[in-house]
């Protein structure tokens, strides 16, 4: 009987103080304030999902073109609501530049094609590629090399095997700079008018001095003045290696003045461009301007390898 009176007193109490107009006040106080913080945490989700699709791409696949050949694939971009929100939810407010993507990845890949010449990236990405060919012009190399590690570049340098030879620490200097290396065949012939077992040997033999030096496993192959037949990229892609070939030639090897090879470039520069050169005076006079002028144009340089990766560059 004593316990039923204390749990009823202490019930009464509890109520009193509950139904105080004080108490009554602040609860009806917290009520109006988490209406509103509610309110706003829902249209800022819905304002996401509505504006996403506006910030999306669709992937594109890789392909065979009718002119520029193999065509590497690029990854689409897609608003990740959860993360976007959690972004921009201390604000409460809608800000594109908060706004946070994750990338969607192209069904055909430039794996899944058959064997073709690379002349290009994809005409959506922004980023070209420096192609430097060497098999002579030792004295311009280390200029060059300067004013690429000044302007942070790295460009994919192919050497021939013969010069490797002969140039192994030069081959190393590349490498430690952090350029990428590819293969320019062994003695410099004219690819489309050797054999299947030729052309073989002179990549397979490349490849092997290359590693020597360098210890690096070359997955790109240029021909020699861009001379090739089906065959010959048929027995780079058996090696497990893509044939890359040029969109922009600055014809260095004329030596032109750097006004003249640098006016050559920019009038067809464009996102997914392959610039070629060599190791000459009017390419090493050239570089450092030229380099300006292509960033500039809101292009990216970078070796053969990023140009040609599906990564999307997101602005």
């Amino acid at each position: 009987m004593k316990k039923a009176i204390i749990l009823s007193i202490f019930l009464f109490t509890a109520w009193m103080v509950v139904n105080l107009p004080i108490v009554n006040h602040y609860v009806h106080d917290l009520k109006d304030n988490a209406l509103p913080a509610a309110k706003k945490t829902d249209s800022l989700l819905e304002n996401i999902k509505k504006n996403a699709p506006a910030y999306e791409r669709p992937p594109s696949d890789a392909e065979i073109d009718r002119v520029w050949k193999a065509i590497p694939g690029y990854n689409g971009v897609k608003v990740d609501i959860a993360a976007s929100y959690n972004n921009m939810k201390k604000q409460g407010v809608f800000n594109e530049k908060k706004l946070v993507f994750t990338q969607v990845k192209p069904k055909v890949h430039l794996e899944d094609l058959p064997a073709s010449p690379i002349y290009r990236g994809h005409p959506d990405k922004p980023m070209v590629s420096f192609i430097i060919n060497v098999a002579w012009g030792n004295e311009y190399l280390s200029d060059m090399l300067a004013t690429l590690k000044k302007h942070h570049v790295s460009a994919s340098f192919f050497l021939e095997g013969n010069w490797v030879k002969k140039n192994p620490e030069l081959a190393k200097m590349i490498v430690s700079a952090g350029h990428e290396i590819g293969n320019h065949s062994y003695s410099h012939p004219d690819m489309a008018k050797l054999t299947a077992a030729q052309a073989r040997e002179q990549i397979v033999k490349t490849n092997e001095i290359i590693e020597a030096a360098t210890e690096i496993k070359c997955k790109l192959f240029a021909p020699p003045s861009g001379s090739y037949r089906d065959e010959t990229v048929k027995v780079a892609d058996e090696i497990k290696m893509k044939t890359v070939m040029w969109t922009v030639d600055t014809v260095d090897w004329k030596k032109p003045s750097p006004e003249i090879l640098i006016n050559r470039v920019m009038d067809k520069v464009d996102n997914g461009s392959m610039i070629l050169m060599h190791p000459t005076e009017s390419t090493a006079a050239s570089l450092n301007r030229l380099i300006s002028l292509i960033k500039q144009k809101n292009l990216k340089i970078g070796t053969v390898s990023d140009l040609l990766n599906e990564e999307r560059i997101i602005k």
